[in-house]
């Protein structure tokens, strides 16, 4: 018979290895993505917005918003120690990033079981609420960091 993980406990014995392996991540460097914190479920993370990262109209281009917004997603999804990977999204944006301004994003979990998880993301800049997302994970059968069964 399988014992049971407590996946609460991994997080808190593995929180540093867990930081570590979310802010390796290649595509958040590559941008300058920063995680600013991990927890049980949930994740934070900034973005300073740079020149190169408007659309043709001056704003902050969707994918940008998107990007950041897929990261604290897999950084949350991902902060038991258990290999979760993306399989939907929803975006929505309600208003345009400005030049210069900072992205901060945010999510939380509202549900998780051994197979699946569901979050909540909103991305904010200068205190506005610019986008949401709704994201759902599948949650593999493998864990990151060592797992003692």
């Amino acid at each position: 018979m399988k014992s049971v993980i407590n996946e609460s406990d991994l997080h808190h014995r593995y929180k540093t290895e867990i930081i570590a392996t979310m802010e390796n991540e290649p595509y958040a460097q590559f941008l300058g993505i920063k995680l600013v914190d991990i927890g049980e479920g949930t994740a934070s993370a900034k973005l300073d917005i740079e020149d190169h990262m408007l659309n043709a109209h001056g704003t902050v281009h969707g994918a940008i918003t998107f990007a950041i917004a897929d990261y604290v997603f897999a950084a949350a999804s991902n902060s038991y120690g258990k290999t979760a990977v993306g399989i939907s999204t929803t975006m929505n944006y309600m208003a345009a990033g400005e030049k210069g301004a900072q992205l901060r994003a945010t999510a939380i979990e509202e549900k998780k079981n051994h197979k699946m998880a569901w979050y909540k993301v909103k991305i904010e800049s200068d205190n506005v609420l610019i986008a949401t997302m709704e994201a759902v994970a599948y949650r593999k059968n493998h864990y990151f960091v060592p797992v003692e069964e």
